[in-house]
């Protein structure tokens, strides 16, 4: 008889201890914590989890746990507990491609093809206005925007990448940042040789200085690029070990110059060059092939979908539904402010939708669920941060946002995931937490000073209005 009260006793221990480690039980004093964040409703991202009266549990910038809000109050002990009602609680947006300092060129060429867009305009407009405090103003404008907007985390390409980097680590948010390399005069760089040089230099200076910021080299394209400049970009990664980006099968003029120059699509070229070794971030892929979409599954390189850019300029639908059959890793981004004209990542999310469909003539393809999967979780993926963010899970980095649905155009919810694609947008995000820091709080952005970031960069668009449109 004792032997089976101390058996029953024993089992008893056990089932306690395995529900304390699965946060159903409390079995001592309660962890002390930075910070509990609670929601109607928690969108893990991880399959199709939510979780009514949800909560998230956060120290020292990591995800300590996620369950009903019940159960990590009786765990956890929080310095700082945010319990505002009507509200999801889901990862931030992940921006997988933008120009953050085109933001002082928003509006400076519209309704104008690819090629003549950047040739007649952008270029000359950067070579002869961009330096860094161009792009420290113009990256701070961004990260407000992306802040305001719940992004969390983006691919920026461009130049001065010290200052872009400076820029992300005084707003707070996660970042790859990827200097660009092209075979021309640039804002920072007399040539190829030159702007490589400097890419190479950033790349090994901010490897590993600070966490929320990886460095990465981006070769501009195969039409701005001999074969030999892409090469020396794929080496110079594969030397510092960061990861590559790239504008790919953009336009019909790429295909066009890159089959008549090389005799093949620019997927294969980069292939045919190694170029895929290295983690590749593929901007655009408008118009791949089946071998290339077939080649970008088997290379793991993650494809960056940027509706209303490739809308805007005219260049194309991508062909989104057939790479995600195909194995692809597709996330989306916004492309710079000057070929979007904002970077409300919410916007692209219902465009990608709506997009697909219409193309496909087909209301059932790229259904609301996936492409949320391809701003959160897919997109950390296509950008090689799937280990640190992109779901909220324990062990994941912090970065995470509150929308409201509270407003009357969430009425009545019937399903969290299709207002978050087809009815959200930038204005109901009302927290972002980035690395278990609070970036905004009741829709006031806390790591910028946007009155001061309206100053500066009105007198800079004055200076460039002044040797553009001088009538």
């Amino acid at each position: 008889m004792k032997i089976h009260h101390l058996l029953s006793a024993l089992i008893m221990a056990i089932v306690v201890a395995a529900c304390a480690s699965q946060g159903s039980v409390a079995t001592g004093p309660a962890d002390s914590i930075d910070m509990i964040v609670n929601a109607d409703y928690v969108l893990t991202m991880v399959g199709d989890e939510l979780i009514a009266d949800g909560a998230v549990a956060i120290d020292a910038g990591q995800i300590v746990a996620v369950g009903p809000a019940a159960e990590l109050a009786g765990r956890y002990s929080a310095r700082t507990t945010l319990s505002d009602k009507g509200t999801v609680v889901m990862p931030g947006l992940i921006n997988g491609h933008t120009h953050a300092a085109m933001s002082l060129l928003r509006g400076v060429a519209d309704d104008l093809e690819l090629m003549q867009w950047l040739t007649e305009f952008i270029f000359p407009a950067e070579v002869r206005y961009v330096d860094a405090e161009f792009v420290r103003i113009g990256t701070e404008l961004a990260c407000w925007e992306m802040i305001r907007g719940g992004t969390t985390t983006f691919v920026d390409l461009y130049y001065f990448p010290d200052a872009v980097a400076e820029a992300v680590e005084r707003c707070g948010l996660r970042a790859i940042v990827a200097p660009t390399v092209i075979d021309q005069q640039s804002p920072d760089a007399a040539n190829g040789q030159q702007s490589l040089e400097q890419a190479r230099d950033f790349a090994r200076r901010w490897k590993g200085r600070n966490s929320r910021i990886t460095p990465a080299i981006a070769a501009h394209s195969v039409y701005t690029l001999p074969a030999e400049w892409v090469r020396k970009v794929r080496d110079a990664a594969a030397e510092v070990g960061v990861p590559v980006s790239i504008h790919l099968s953009e336009s019909p003029y790429e295909v066009e110059v890159t089959r008549k120059n090389f005799d093949s699509t620019s997927t294969e070229l980069l292939d045919k060059l190694k170029f895929f070794d290295n983690h590749t971030i593929a901007a655009h892929v408008v118009w791949p092939t089946e071998t290339d979409q077939h080649t970008l599954a088997a290379r793991k390189v993650g494809v960056i979908h940027n509706p209303t850019s490739n809308m805007k300029i005219a260049s194309g639908i991508s062909p989104v539904v057939d790479m995600l059959a195909e194995g692809v890793l597709v996330g989306l981004g916004t492309d710079g402010a000057a070929s979007n004209n904002d970077l409300d990542m919410w916007e692209e999310i219902r465009l990608a939708a709506l997009l697909a469909k219409v193309s496909r003539m087909d209301p059932t393809v790229l259904a609301a669920g996936t492409v949320l999967n391809m701003a959160t979780s897919g997109g950390a993926a296509a950008v090689g941060l799937a280990d640190q963010v992109g779901e909220l899970r324990a062990g994941l980095r912090a970065d995470l946002i509150q929308v409201s649905i509270s407003d009357l155009t969430f009425v009545p919810l019937f399903d969290v995931i299709s207002h978050l694609v087809y009815v959200a947008d930038e204005h109901d995000v009302t927290t972002v937490i980035v690395d278990g820091k609070i970036l905004m709080r009741n829709r006031e952005v806390l790591t910028l000073d946007g009155e001061k970031l309206r100053e500066e960069a009105t007198r800079l668009a004055d200076k460039i209005a002044e040797g553009l449109y001088p009538d």
